[in-house]
């Protein structure tokens, strides 16, 4: 096994990570291992990492507040886009990696490491997500990926490892769903989850962490009015704030009232199907809110075409491609879709559900003068008729030779 000097070592304190520590320093004798986390809203997760970092055996602990930008270059250009992956999937884990991966890149080269080290098997997407953005950024570097090469088999494995190094954990063999948390959404994927003819628990105590089960919402409907600029959400119920504070009160409103559970079955990068189950409160709401107010402010032509490109651009994202040349492409087309897509729009969350209650727009391409049913002196309904006469000429003459045959 090739030796290094410096292990950059990609850490969450998570179950793969805290066993990769000590398994880095038993198998590259005498390499510094530098651990980095990266803020992107993970929150109580953070909590007490570098004790147990530094106690397990990395020489210090990076932890990278990338929050502002995690929401403004990652979050907030997919959310004009439109972008999902297999319709539902709104990226949380997607756009979170390819941030991730490089701001660990740019310390491993201020660091001069040697490698860096990634706690993804060998069946996932983050890999390519995570080794993509290492090309784009350290594309010399070496990558480690334990998975790929060490003797343990499954997470049942780790866990006796780290318990026979005294390893803390804050999982148990009843508990270790395999979960990513970040400010956009959580997942939650394993144990009974990996069979999708299984219901998941979502009133067991402690499963969902964002909100609560539709079921278990309150019997009011709550309301929230959202205001964008140019396709960005910039304030709630007339209150302006920046993007993580927006998100974080959303997540908040929305789990209150059980808006924003999906389970999901989706197709893995790497070919395997695979289920969830997402936590994504204030990314629901966002989306609806968000194609709400194009309907008004969109031209049918655009609006139809960007549909393909949000198509696209998920995929992108889902496959780990942020930093491309296509992306930075379709970036420029979203951006000139949304010129126009500024208003409010007015939502109703009651056990789960996200209803339409009002959307107004400055910029608004309806008409009511030209949409109405009562009399109007804008719209000459005479003109239709030559419209379809002509619309439909294709289809009568086909119809005519069928018949002269």
């Amino acid at each position: 096994m090739r030796q290094y000097k410096k292990i950059v070592l990609m850490y969450s304190g998570g179950l793969d990570t805290s066993v990769m520590i000590p398994w880095l320093k038993e198998n590259y004798e005498g390499c510094e291992v530098i651990a980095v986390s990266v803020d992107v809203g993970q929150a109580d997760e953070l909590e007490g990492l570098e004790e147990k970092a530094l106690k397990t055996g990395a020489s210090k602990l990076y932890i990278e507040d990338v929050r502002e930008e995690f929401v403004r270059d990652f979050i907030f250009p997919t959310l004009k886009a439109g972008a999902r992956y297999e319709r539902d999937y709104l990226l949380g884990t997607s756009f979170a990696r390819p941030l991730i991966a490089k701001r660990v890149a740019e310390i491993a080269l201020a660091e001069g490491a040697d490698a860096i080290c990634h706690g993804c098997t060998g069946k996932g997407n983050d890999q390519v997500r995570f080794e993509l953005t290492f090309k784009a950024f350290a594309p010399e570097m070496e990558i480690i990926a334990p998975w790929r090469i060490w003797d343990l088999k499954s997470r049942e494995d780790e866990i006796a490892y780290a318990e026979a190094r005294n390893i803390p954990l804050k999982i148990n063999r009843e508990t270790n769903y395999s979960k990513d948390k970040n400010l956009w959404h959580l997942s939650h994927e394993g144990l009974d989850l990996e069979d999708p003819a299984n219901e998941p628990p979502y009133r067991k105590p402690g499963f969902l962490e964002m909100g609560v089960s539709p079921e278990q919402a309150p019997d009011t409907a709550a309301y929230v009015t959202i205001s964008f600029e140019k396709g960005i959400p910039v304030a709630l119920d007339g209150v302006a704030m920046g993007g993580v504070e927006l998100i974080a009160r959303l997540n908040e409103l929305g789990g209150q009232n059980g808006v924003g559970i999906d389970d999901l079955v989706e197709n893995r990068l790497v070919g395997m199907k695979s289920r969830g189950v997402y936590e994504n409160p204030a990314g629901k709401i966002l989306y609806r809110a968000h194609d709400v107010l194009e309907t008004i402010t969109l031209d049918r032509d655009t609006a139809h075409y960007k549909e393909l490109v949000a198509q696209r651009y998920g995929e992108l994202v889902y496959f780990g491609q942020w930093y491309t040349p296509l992306r930075e492409a379709l970036d420029a087309f979203v951006d000139s879709s949304q010129r126009d897509v500024s208003g409010d729009v007015r939502l109703k969350l009651y056990k789960g559900n996200i209803i339409n209650a009002g959307v107004s727009s400055p910029r608004s391409m309806w008409s009511e003068a030209m949409a109405t049913f009562e009399e109007d002196d804008v719209y000459n309904q005479k003109d239709s008729a030559g419209f379809i006469n002509l619309f439909g000429l294709p289809i009568k003459v086909r119809a005519l030779q069928n018949r002269d045959k």
